[in-house]
C-alpha cells in the first residue's frame, strides 16, 4: 500500500502506511529492508535527504544479498549527488560498480548505476568520462529490457548537451517525454518538458509550456482526489473490522449464558483494580512539587468520573444479574449491552487520562484518537493532519494540542449532540492553526467556562498561544487556535 501511496505521489500518506507495517516485523529480514528503503525514498522526495539517508543505512543493515545491498547503496549515492556531495556519490558508485550478478533485474540495476556515475562525474567537471558512463547505460538498456529507467538516461543526456548542443539536448528529452507518455510517467513528463521549454533549439516553445501547465494542474487534483480516496477506503476498513471483531466478541458471550453472571462479577473486579492501579501508577509518577496540583485535578476528575458515569453503572448491572434470569436469550442481549457500556466507559476514562507518545508515531496516535469519536451517529473530519512537519513542533506544545483536542471532542460527545465535527489542520513558516467546528446545539458565550472549556483557554496560554471561541445557541459551535511552532 506504501508503494502504491508513493506511485501516485502521496509521501506523508506513505510514511504513515509504512509506520503502522512496523509492528508486524519480527524479525530483520528483506521485509523490514524494504520497509526503511521504502521510507528513504519517501523523505527523498521530500527533500529530507538526511533522513533519507538514515534509512538507507538502517535498509542496509538488513539485506541478505548482494543485489539488495546494491539498489540501497545506489539509492544513497543518488541522495548525495542531491546534496551536490559529488565525491562521496563517486566512491559509494565506484565500490558497487563491480559487483557480479545475473539476469534482467540484475542488468537493470547495474545499467541504473553506470547511467548515474556518469552524471555525478558530469556534475563534478569530469564531462568526458561522465557522458561515457551515461552512454553505455543507455546502450545498456536499450540492448536489455524496461523502457523507465531509459527515461532518467535520456534526461541526464539532455542536461549533458543542454549549453553545448541544444539540438541533441533537444532530442534526448523528447526521447524521454515519449516513452514517459508511453507508460503514464508524469513526473518524467514534465522534467522533459522544462528540458524542451528552455532549449535554445525550439522556436515554438508555447505548445511545450501549455503542455507543462495542463499536466501539472491535472496532476495535483488526481493525487488529492486519490489521498482522500485512500484516506476513506483505510477508514472504512478499519471501522468494518471493528465492527466484526464486536460481532464476533458477542457471538462468543453468547454462547455460554451459564457463566455470565461470573463473568459479570469478574469484569468488575479487574475494572476497579485496574483502576485503583491506574490511579496509584498515576500518582507515583507525579510526586515531584511542581506537579502535585496537576495532579491532584487529574485525580478529582477521574475519581468524579468514575462516581458519576461507572458506579451506577456497575450497580445496575449487579442487580440485573441478581434479579433476571441469564437463560434467556432477551435477557442475555441486556446483559451484553450493559458489559459493553461499562467497558466503553472505561476504556474512555483511560483514553483521557493516558500518556502522550510525542515521537514518531505522534500525527498517527492522534488522528487515531480523534477518529475514535467518529461513530454511526456523529462523523469526524479530519483535515491537514499530515501537512504539519510534528518532528519541529516542542513536546510540550505537542502534549498541549493532544489534550485541548481531547477535551474538545469530549465536550463535544457530552453535551453539542452534534452530527458532523470537522477539524482542520494549517501551518505557515511560524505558526500552527487549529480550526474546530461542529454543527451542535451551541451555547451562549457566557456559559463556556460552566461547560469546562476553561481549562483549554488556559493550556493555550501556557505555550503562548491563542484561542477563541465562537458560538451561539443552535447554531454550533466553532474554535480557532493559533500557536507558535
Amino acid at each position: 500500500m506504501a508503494n502504491i501511496q508513493q506511485i501516485n505521489g502521496d509521501y506523508y500518506g506513505s510514511k504513515e502506511t509504512l509506520t503502522e507495517a512496523l509492528p508486524y516485523v519480527k524479525k530483520k529480514d528483506v521485509y523490514s529492508a524494504a520497509i526503511n528503503n521504502f521510507f528513504g525514498i519517501a523523505d527523498k522526495e521530500l527533500s529530507n535527504y538526511e533522513d533519507a539517508i538514515y534509512y538507507y543505512n538502517e535498509g542496509l543493515k538488513d539485506c541478505s544479498d548482494s543485489l539488495c545491498k546494491q539498489s540501497i547503496l545506489n539509492n544513497i549515492a543518488v541522495v548525495y549527488i542531491k546534496q551536490k556531495k559529488y565525491d562521496k556519490a563517486i566512491k559509494i558508485f565506484e565500490s558497487i560498480l563491480n559487483i557480479k550478478g545475473s539476469g534482467d533485474q540484475f542488468i537493470n540495476s547495474k545499467a541504473g548505476i553506470l547511467d548515474n556515475y556518469g552524471y555525478a562525474l558530469f556534475k563534478k567537471g569530469l564531462n568526458e568520462k561522465g557522458f561515457l558512463f551515461m552512454k553505455q547505460s543507455l546502450d545498456l538498456r536499450q540492448s536489455n529490457v524496461k523502457d523507465y529507467g531509459s527515461i532518467e538516461n535520456n534526461l541526464h543526456l539532455s542536461e549533458f548537451h543542454f549549453k553545448s548542443q541544444p539540438q541533441k539536448s533537444k532530442q534526448f528529452a523528447s526521447n524521454a517525454y515519449e516513452t514517459a507518455t508511453k507508460i503514464h510517467s508524469i513526473d518524467e513528463r514534465l522534467k522533459a518538458l522544462s528540458f524542451l521549454m528552455t532549449n535554445n533549439s525550439v522556436t515554438n516553445k508555447t505548445e511545450y509550456i501549455q503542455k507543462f501547465i495542463f499536466l501539472n494542474d491535472s496532476i495535483l487534483k488526481v493525487r488529492n482526489n486519490f489521498k482522500n480516496k485512500f484516506a476513506k477506503i483505510k477508514y472504512d476498513s478499519k471501522k468494518e473490522k471493528d465492527e466484526n471483531e464486536k460481532l464476533r466478541l458477542e457471538k462468543a458471550v453468547a454462547q455460554k449464558d451459564s457463566e455470565n453472571e461470573k463473568i459479570v462479577f469478574i469484569g468488575i473486579l479487574i475494572i476497579l483494580l485496574f483502576l485503583f492501579a491506574y490511579l496509584k501508577k498515576h500518582y507515583d509518577n507525579r510526586n515531584r512539587i511542581g506537579k502535585i496540583k496537576t495532579v491532584y485535578d487529574t485525580e478529582t476528575r477521574i475519581s468524579k468520573d468514575i462516581h458519576d458515569e461507572l458506579a451506577n453503572d456497575v450497580f445496575d448491572t449487579i442487580t440485573f444479574t441478581q434479579t433476571q434470569s441469564l437463560t434467556t436469550e432477551n435477557n442475555t442481549g441486556i446483559l451484553l449491552q450493559k458489559l459493553n457500556h461499562i467497558y466503553t466507559r472505561v476504556r474512555g476514562i483511560s483514553r483521557e487520562n493516558n500518556d502522550i507518545d510525542t515521537g514518531i508515531n505522534y500525527s498517527r496516535n492522534l488522528k487515531e484518537m480523534l477518529s475514535t469519536y467518529s461513530d454511526n451517529n456523529i462523523n469526524v473530519s479530519i483535515n491537514g493532519i499530515e501537512k504539519i512537519n510534528w518532528d519541529v513542533i516542542e513536546e510540550l506544545k505537542k502534549i498541549t494540542i493532544h489534550r485541548v483536542l481531547q477535551e474538545l471532542m469530549v465536550n463535544m460527545k457530552k453535551h453539542s449532540e452534534a452530527s458532523v465535527v470537522v477539524l482542520k489542520f494549517e501551518t505557515d513558516s511560524n505558526k500552527i492553526f487549529l480550526n474546530y467546528s461542529d454543527n451542535g446545539k451551541g451555547s451562549e458565550k457566557s456559559k463556556i467556562i460552566k461547560n469546562g472549556l476553561q481549562n483549554m483557554e488556559n493550556r493555550i496560554l501556557s505555550v503562548k498561544g491563542a484561542i477563541t471561541f465562537e458560538t451561539e445557541p443552535q447554531k454550533g459551535f466553532k474554535v480557532k487556535i493559533t500557536m507558535p511552532k
